[in-house]
C-alpha cells in the first residue's frame, strides 16, 4: 500500500530526495540525521511519488536504496511530484472548494458579508456542516489575493472579492520547455496539469532535473530582487552541519551549464563585497527592508561579469586580476575543435595563427575555475601559462603525473 502522507515541512523531503537521488547508495543505518522510523517514513513517502525509479541493491552492509532516472525515458521531472503533495487540514481544503464555488457561480463581486452569508446557505444542506467564522473566511481571502486567485477591489469603506480571471492563451511548447529548463519550472509544470494532453517535443542530453528541490528558495530570492529588497540566508555547511546567517543584497542567480549547480551572486556586507552563495546550501529565505544600495551593487556586478569565467569574484593569488593564455594547434579534419572555442569562450578572445593554431587568451579573476575546462584541450595544447605561477606549476606537475602514470615519455 502507498504512503499517503503529505508534505508538512518540505525541507525535510528537500534532504532526503538530496540523499537519495544526489548521494544515493546509503543503507538505512547510515541515516544519522534522524531516527530509523523518521527514514522509514520519508522513504515510504518518496516511493508514493517516485516508486517506478526507486532500486535497491544488496550489499554487505545492507540493503541500498536510490533513485534512478533516466531522461531518455523520462521527459518531464518527476521530483515535481513532491510539490504537488503538500499538507493541508480538512477546514482548509472544504473551505477552499466552497469558496471557489461561490467566487466562480457569481457573476459579480461579492462582499465578505455576502460570501459567508451564502456559506451559510451551502452548509445548511449538510446534517453536521462545518462552521467558518468570518475572520477565518476574511484570512482565507487575503492569501488568495496575496496568490493571485482571488481579486479584492476597494469600494468606499467595504471590500469586494471575485476569481481572478485570465483570457491568456499559453503555448503548451513553451510550458513544457520552460518546466524543464528554468529556474522555479514546477510552476510551468503545475500550468501543464491544466492541459489534457501534452506532446513530447523535447529530450534534453543534459537535464539537471535536481534544481526543483531548491524552487521554493529560488522563489523567494527572485521576491527579493523584483522589489530591491535585503534578505537573510541561512545556509548549512555540508561537512560539520553547522548553519550560518548572511545579511545580503540579492543581485543575480547564475547557473552552470556544465551541472546545472546554481548560484546567487549578492553584495554580502559581513565581507564588504560580492560573493555568491549555492543555492543547494541555502536552508531558508527572509525577505527584509528595501535596500537603497541594490541599484549601485547590480552595476557593480556587471561591471565584473566580463572577467568572470565562473562564479567567483575573487583572485586567489591576491592579484587583482589574473592572465590565462594557451594556444593549441588541431588537425584539418578537427574542425569541432575551433567551434568549441568559439562557442565556450565565455570572457576570453580567441587569435587564429594560422589554419590550425589558435592562441586563447583570458582576463579573469580566478583562473582556477578555467582548470577543468582547459583540462579538455590536453595533447592539443602546445603552449599555456598562467600569472599566477602556483597554479601554472601545479597544472603541469598534474600532467606530468598523468603522463608517469600511463607510462609517456616526453612530460609537459
Amino acid at each position: 500500500m502507498a504512503y499517503s502522507e503529505l508534505v508538512k515541512n518540505f525541507n525535510h523531503i528537500r534532504d532526503y530526495m538530496r540523499e537519495f537521488y544526489v548521494y544515493g547508495f546509503k543503507c538505512r543505518n547510515e541515516f544519522t540525521k534522524k531516527s530509523a522510523r523518521s527514514y522509514d517514513d520519508e522513504r515510504r513517502r518518496l516511493e508514493s511519488w517516485l516508486g517506478d525509479y526507486m532500486q535497491f541493491r544488496q550489499t554487505a552492509d545492507g540493503k541500498q536504496v536510490f533513485l534512478s532516472i533516466d531522461s531518455r525515458m523520462s521527459r518531464h521531472n518527476p521530483l515535481y511530484q513532491a510539490w504537488k503533495t503538500k499538507s493541508f487540514t480538512d477546514g482548509d481544503i472544504t473551505l477552499h472548494f466552497i469558496l471557489m464555488d461561490i467566487l466562480h457561480v457569481s457573476k459579480k463581486a461579492l462582499t465578505l458579508h455576502e460570501i459567508t452569508e451564502q456559506m451559510d446557505q451551502y452548509l445548511s444542506y449538510f446534517t453536521k456542516p462545518r462552521v467558518f467564522d468570518s475572520s477565518t473566511v476574511r484570512k482565507k481571502l487575503k492569501e488568495y489575493v496575496e496568490e493571485g486567485i482571488v481579486i479584492a477591489q476597494k469600494h468606499g469603506k467595504t471590500m469586494f472579492y471575485q476569481c481572478s480571471q485570465s483570457n491568456c492563451t499559453l503555448s503548451v511548447d513553451a510550458l513544457d520547455f520552460f518546466s524543464e529548463i528554468a529556474p522555479c519550472g514546477v510552476i510551468g509544470s503545475f500550468l501543464l496539469d491544466q492541459y489534457d494532453t501534452c506532446e513530447n517535443h523535447f529530450t534534453f542530453k543534459h537535464h539537471y532535473i535536481t534544481e526543483t528541490m531548491d524552487s521554493e528558495i529560488l522563489c523567494a530570492i527572485f521576491l527579493g530582487m523584483r522589489e530591491k529588497r535585503t534578505i537573510t540566508l541561512k545556509t548549512i555547511n555540508r561537512h560539520t552541519e553547522r548553519i550560518s546567517e548572511s545579511q545580503v543584497i540579492p543581485l543575480r542567480i547564475m547557473i552552470s551549464v556544465q551541472n546545472g549547480r546554481q548560484y546567487l551572486m549578492a553584495y554580502a556586507s559581513q565581507f564588504k563585497r560580492i560573493t555568491p552563495f549555492r543555492i543547494d546550501n541555502i536552508v531558508s529565505v527572509t525577505i527584509g527592508d528595501i535596500n537603497a544600495s541594490f541599484d549601485a551593487m547590480r552595476e557593480k556586478l556587471n561591471r565584473m561579469l566580463p572577467h568572470m569565467w565562473g562564479v567567483s569574484t575573487q583572485s586567489r593569488s591576491g592579484q587583482r586580476m589574473e592572465h590565462v593564455a594557451f594556444t593549441i594547434q588541431y588537425a584539418e579534419h578537427e574542425q569541432h575543435i575551433p567551434q568549441r572555442l568559439e562557442c565556450e569562450k565565455r570572457c576570453g578572445t580567441i587569435t587564429y595563427l594560422d589554419p590550425h593554431t589558435i592562441k586563447f587568451e583570458a582576463d579573469v579573476f580566478d583562473a582556477s575555475e578555467m582548470i577543468p575546462w582547459i583540462r579538455t584541450f590536453i595533447c592539443r595544447i602546445t603552449e599555456i601559462s598562467f600569472s599566477d605561477k602556483a597554479l601554472e606549476n601545479q597544472f603541469k606537475s598534474d600532467i606530468e603525473e598523468m603522463y608517469a602514470l600511463y607510462g609517456i615519455e616526453g612530460g609537459a
